[in-house]
């Protein structure tokens, strides 16, 4: 059986050789970086992926990859990948909103969407083509890949019990719509980099501060700095991490390589799901294990917030057309998904709330 194993794996070779030599386009090479840093653990999905493809693509692809920080600062690879310095980098759409306020949503939701909801309506619900029309305004196509749950909270050292313990706190707290509501919470928001945060806390610049997942937070060193821990994390209820492409090297590539990718991040996207699930399980137990003190706020407390957050989304969507084309987006989906939620408790997938931003507002927004 080996002659005759090693007889077909060299015939296999000499066909595929003979393809390369006979074949006019070269083998594509592509360079990916990421906002991630190797210290910081979502660099993993951004890692997953590109070599998901270089193991799919075959012959047709290749991409070097480099963590964030490595080729340039992790606030340029947007402009790298507009122009074709670069053709891909690893991103959350979040931090371009300075751009457009639509990034945003396709980032995140402030007490809105849960993992399962993202799932849902990027693939099925519309959400893959918004992707398309907002980074396609800047050269780019774009491949959701990574998502992960509702996100850690507020960690500080000193405790957070209630929305009244708000009052006064100066807290680091990423996103336009989120700063907006804990404003009308009596706090001040702070911005800073992910590789800021520990020293903040650790040099009580700020009261408190988030930034991912109990298992990204954990890696991150979080438990040496901040004792308390307040849940949930209603100012990201999930996250949306992907991929984005320049629009050439897109062009560049064949029908086939193309869908390649677009497998990649699919099967990337569960993985992550599952991934960041358990990390933010061995999370949690890691920061208990530390002494870490668990506030999780009050059903009232997170009503309120419920009520100012669906004011700041319509609020948002009447400044700009685009921001107001996906949460109308967003929220039809809801909507249209809400009956067979119901109806599939306790085994449904999906956040469940009747509380939503007003349709008719966005509505009224979007056709003045």
């Amino acid at each position: 059986m080996k002659p005759t194993r090693f007889a077909l794996t060299g015939l296999a070779a000499g066909i595929a050789l003979a393809g390369l030599t006979s074949t006019a386009q070269a083998q594509e090479s592509w360079t990916m970086t990421t906002t991630w840093p190797d210290n910081l653990d979502l660099i993993q999905i951004d890692r997953h992926w590109a070599e998901l493809v270089n193991h799919l693509a075959g012959d047709e692809l290749k991409i070097e990859f480099y963590a964030g920080g490595t080729l340039m600062p992790g606030t340029e690879v947007f402009d790298a990948t507009e122009t074709g310095s670069i053709q891909a980098a690893g991103d959350w759409p979040g931090y371009w909103a300075g751009r457009s306020p639509a990034f945003s949503p396709l980032a995140t939701t402030t007490s809105l969407f849960n993992g399962v909801d993202y799932l849902n309506w990027i693939n099925q619900w519309g959400g893959f083509d918004l992707y398309q029309e907002v980074y396609g305004q800047y050269n780019m196509v774009y491949l959701p890949y990574g998502i992960t749950n509702n996100e850690s909270g507020f960690r500080g050292g000193t405790p957070i019990e209630s929305l009244a313990d708000l009052e006064g706190k100066r807290l680091r707290l990423s996103g336009r719509d989120q700063g907006r509501v804990l404003e009308q919470l009596g706090g001040s928001q702070v911005t800073l980099a992910g590789g800021e945060i520990y020293q903040a806390i650790e040099r009580g610049v700020v009261d408190g501060a988030e930034f991912s997942t109990p298992g990204v937070d954990y890696k991150a060193g979080f438990s040496e700095v901040a004792d308390y821990w307040m849940t949930p994390g209603w100012h990201q209820s999930a996250s949306v991490f992907g991929v984005m492409i320049n629009k050439d090297a897109w062009d560049a590539l064949s029908e086939e390589t193309q869908e390649t990718l677009k497998i990649a991040a699919e099967a990337t996207m569960a993985w992550s799901l599952a991934w960041s699930e358990k990390q933010s399980t061995e999370g949690t137990a890691q920061f208990l294990e530390d002494g870490t003190t668990i506030n999780q706020l009050s059903e009232e407390d997170l009503a309120t917030i419920q009520d100012i957050t669906n004011e700041v989304i319509v609020q948002g969507a009447c400044e700009d057309p685009m921001h107001a084309k996906v949460y109308h987006s967003m929220i039809s989906y809801m909507q249209d998904y809400a009956q067979w939620r119901d109806v599939s408790v306790p085994f449904n997938m999906s956040r469940v709330t009747d509380n939503l931003p007003s349709l008719e507002d966005i509505e009224a927004c979007m056709n003045p």
